[in-house]
């Protein structure tokens, strides 16, 4: 049946990609590639079409410990670089089991109470962080403002109207001026290097969004959606609707404050993350 676009309502799209049953469009207008638009309705509604397979949960955690003590530090330590306010609070969103926590905790142990993690479906209690701030609950329900964040390998598995809320939510605890990044799959990504990403019942990926509909859905909310150059697999957004979205967001580690790039030393680890966070902002073009 045709499908109109969920992040803009396009009605140009076509078929890019069938995955048994379920299919994967491409909007012409935004740019966005999206699981057909009746499964994203009953997914709203509360399908599962992820299959839940003996070792499922042990290779998330295993991934999850993956991502925390690697991207999930290299992004940190940009956004802390381009974020423009000082940081007091900085968040890690939809965290999971919080192994995040974990890792700046081992690594940044001089700064570890700036770092916060929120997760809504959490695994076991046995499978968790430690960590006292570790959060379970909605994203909307936290009390504290934040100055910077990321959020790590998530918005794929969320419809535009998951995507949608989490955004508005955000908006909702952010101070202004909090940069955040998303770190997930772009279609330039998809399409030139990983088509597989598109896997409703392993991987669970629905959505690749584009930052024209992350522009669409988020700038409604007040957010200025960032560009990073050389990086089709992340973007950022500021909460302020004053900056610039055509700005090279990297020219931001020359003029970086002081104050935030001090959270990225530690009195026994060095500055590992600090040059780490400069380094990988110019790794790529």
């Amino acid at each position: 049946m045709p499908q109109i676009c969920p992040c803009c309502m396009s009605p140009i799209t076509e078929l890019c990609r069938t995955v048994e049953k379920y299919n994967y469009y491409r909007c012409r207008t935004c740019e966005s590639l999206f699981l057909d638009t009746e499964y994203l309705s009953q997914i709203d509604n509360g399908l599962t079409i992820v299959s839940y397979e003996e070792g499922y949960w042990k290779m998330e955690l295993d991934s999850a410990r993956e991502r925390s003590y690697g991207p999930a530090l290299a992004r940190m330590a940009e956004a802390i670089y381009y974020c423009k306010r000082p940081i007091q609070k900085f968040l890690d969103i939809g965290t999971g089991p919080g192994y995040f926590l974990d890792a700046v905790g081992k690594l940044l142990p001089d700064h570890a109470s700036v770092f916060y993690g929120v997760e809504l479906f959490p695994p076991d209690i046995e499978f968790r962080t430690t960590s006292k701030n570790y959060i379970v609950g909605d994203l909307g329900d936290l009390t504290e403002k934040f100055d910077c964040g990321i959020c790590i390998e998530v918005v794929e598995h969320l419809t535009p109207r998951m995507m949608d809320d989490i955004l508005k939510k955000l908006a909702g605890v952010s101070n202004p001026e909090a940069l955040y990044i998303f770190n997930t799959g772009m279609p330039e990504y998809v399409l030139n290097e990983d088509i597989n990403y598109l896997d409703p019942t392993r991987r669970g990926h629905l959505v690749s969004y584009s930052l024209k509909a992350i522009d669409l859905l988020a700038g409604k909310y007040g957010f200025t959606v960032h560009r990073i150059p050389g990086k089709s697999w992340a973007f950022a957004i500021e909460y302020s609707k004053n900056s610039n979205p055509h700005e090279d967001i990297r020219d931001r580690i020359w003029k970086a404050l002081e104050q935030n790039l001090n959270i990225l030393t530690d009195s026994n680890m060095g500055s590992a993350l600090k040059i780490l966070g400069l380094e990988t902002s110019k790794a790529y073009n």
